[in-house]
């Protein structure tokens, strides 16, 4: 049994119309395909809990900051609507540029304070372009639930104040982080390393719960990720952007786990940029 696919906004509301005169709990999972077990996961957690479940794969230019990187993004969407097909997702929408964003295009979303570190910092306008093509998404869709994975843990909170601010009627869900069997956070971009990379990259994440289990224990955030960069550094990433002791639930900066909080890194291996964050709950 295959998804149906529909790549129009148009025939999008139709279908979700009928689903509605149904009184059906409607639930989306945006992504932008190349899906994976975490991708899939998200999409099982939405089956849980809404009668309807819409998966939207749109690779969105507006938020990338390179072309390059843009180009080289996986496209799998025969592959991706096969993965779907099992699960029991009831649609595929796939639109394409010019229907997300057609001649005239002029309206940005803007999600000030929380965009504008971390990732923020280092690809200005990405959150511009996620928050305004996940806005689209929401509307277009009409979902009553939002299924996000936590390993994107900013674009999380970016999302849910989106939908607070512009009194958008969705719930936005976080799911857990899904890992490969060697602790590394299942991405699309994984696809692009090299096998010599590909085993060096589980240190990010095992760097990182080490990391965690020692600022769970109060000690001062700075030495501690001080020596963590250098690790990160030692086990074969070129660079690393930023690693950053944060508060849970406001993203504010820390200097000690005295509250619930989240370990953020982001960094580069050869020319793949990786991100990922663990929690930590103070002992």
């Amino acid at each position: 049994m295959s998804v149906p696919i529909v790549t129009t906004v148009a025939r999008l509301r139709e279908i979700v119309a009928a689903w509605r005169r149904d009184s059906a709990r409607i639930a989306v999972v945006p992504t932008m395909g190349a899906l994976h077990e975490g991708h899939l996961s998200l999409v099982r957690a939405a089956l849980e809990r809404a009668d309807r479940v819409i998966v939207t794969l749109f690779v969105n230019p507006k938020q990338f900051n390179s072309q390059a990187d843009l180009a080289a993004y996986p496209r799998t969407e025969d592959e991706d609507a096969a993965k779907l097909a099992p699960l029991g997702a009831h649609l595929l929408y796939a639109p394409d540029g010019f229907e997300m964003y057609p001649d005239g295009f002029a309206t940005t979303v803007a999600v000030n304070g929380v965009s504008e570190e971390l990732c923020g910092a280092f690809r200005p306008g990405h959150f511009q372009g996620v928050a305004t093509v996940v806005t689209k998404l929401f509307l277009q869709t009409g979902a009553g639930l939002a299924f996000f994975g936590e390993k994107d843990f900013q674009q999380l909170h970016v999302v849910r104040r989106l939908a607070r601010d512009l009194d958008i009627p969705i719930e936005v869900v976080a799911c857990p982080t899904v890992r490969e069997a060697d602790g590394l956070a299942m991405s699309s971009r994984n696809l692009r390393l090299s096998s010599q990379q590909r085993q060096a990259a589980p240190k990010l994440a095992e760097i990182l719960f080490e990391t965690a289990e020692r600022l769970a224990t109060g000690l001062a955030a700075e030495d501690v990720l001080a020596e963590a960069r250098q690790a990160i550094l030692s086990a074969g990433y070129r660079e690393v952007e930023y690693l950053e002791l944060r508060a849970e639930d406001d993203l504010s900066l820390l200097e000690e786990a005295g509250r619930p909080a989240r370990l953020l890194v982001a960094a580069w291996l050869g020319d793949i940029r990786l991100i990922d964050n663990v929690t930590i709950r103070p002992k």
